[in-house]
């Protein structure tokens, strides 16, 4: 779950989104006990830099899930 809204990363250097998403994901109580070794899916639309998924993925990760792929649906180069 999303702790707080952040800006538009649309405009922002990588170093910019990354430091933008920092913090913002959170796993409820009851997402760690589900999470528990569990492998993940994240599907974004959109990957420009990562920064989202990479975010979302140590959120994940942290809470114990099992592996955590990303699956895209397009790629900014």
């Amino acid at each position: 779950m999303r702790r707080h809204h952040n800006i538009s990363q649309a405009g922002l250097s990588r170093r910019q989104r990354h430091r933008n998403v920092a913090g913002v994901f959170s796993v409820t109580a009851n997402g760690h006990a589900d999470l528990q070794g569990r492998p993940v899916l994240l599907v974004d639309d959109v990957m420009t830099t990562g920064a989202t998924l990479t975010a979302a993925a140590k959120t994940l990760l942290a809470a114990g899930s099992g592996p955590v792929h990303g699956l895209l649906v397009a790629r900014v180069l």
